[in-house]
């Protein structure tokens, strides 16, 4: 039995579905979010702009050039706010489908506005396909989340790319144990439950919300970042469909015993 169909994992997974289902539905209710909604996504929110701007105040955003980000809506404002003040903005291809699966926007070159590049249809327009192996090191890592407590625990929509993200940047180096991982969210999706963990989940640095920022002590952020790729946590159908985890196995089945 594949780790994901575990006990332990089962029922991790069936916690966060129970929390996604509960942060979604009091967004709407209390009106906090907005298009294109909450449910079954990253949730957009009222003060997107605003938790942008408190994260642009940080010093890991200050010191940052290259930045990989989610590409989801709440995250726009933080996408567009790193190319007008110049730094290189990495976004993931859409579930990892191309052997070149991240897509590089640099202001240097690009040929329109900032708000307009960030936004998914004009990274698949405007930015440059290029394979891991041709990224520079990673400064600062910006995700999206629907729930994240305190300690730094953060819960996706379910879909696990941006754990698999960060794990292919990590195998080849492009992030490590002092690389900030930053959350912009509604104050509502930070809670005060302990919430569920599963070993490839990665913890943040830095919850931004409109209101605050919420400064996690490293020693808890990066107790559980994983090391890379967990590969026992991957099926085979998972790997046959994403280009650069088939390749990477195959390079793996290649190395001598």
């Amino acid at each position: 039995m594949p780790p994901s169909e575990a006990p332990n994992e089962q029922r991790a997974s069936s916690a966060k579905q129970a929390l996604r289902e509960r942060v979604w539905d009091l967004l709407v209710e209390t009106r906090a979010a907005r298009f294109p909604g909450a449910r079954g996504r990253i949730p957009n929110f009222v003060g997107a702009e605003a938790a942008a701007r408190l994260l642009a105040e940080s010093p890991a955003w200050r010191s940052a050039s290259n930045l990989k980000s989610n590409p989801d809506a709440p995250q726009l404002p933080v996408r567009a706010a790193a190319l007008e003040e110049g730094k290189v903005v990495f976004m993931a291809v859409p579930r990892l489908r191309t052997e070149r699966p991240f897509l590089r926007l640099d202001p240097a070159t690009l040929p329109v506005r900032p708000r307009q590049a960030a936004s998914i249809g004009g990274s698949a327009k405007f930015g440059t396909p290029v394979p891991v192996g041709e990224m520079p090191r990673i400064d600062l890592i910006v995700c999206g989340s629907v729930a994240v407590d305190r300690s730094g625990i953060r819960i996706g929509k379910g879909g696990g790319f941006s754990d698999l993200e960060f794990a292919l940047l990590r195998e080849a180096n492009l992030v490590d144990d002092s690389t900030v991982i930053a959350t912009t969210v509604h104050p509502l999706q930070v809670l005060d439950d302990d919430l569920p963990e599963t070993e490839h989940d990665f913890r943040v640095d830095l919850i931004v919300t409109p209101e605050e920022a919420i400064r996690v002590p490293s020693r808890r952020a990066r107790a559980r970042r994983p090391a890379g790729i967990l590969w026992d946590h991957l099926d085979e159908a998972r790997i046959d469909e994403i280009p650069v985890l088939a390749a990477l196995r195959a390079g793996r089945d290649r190395r001598p015993r």
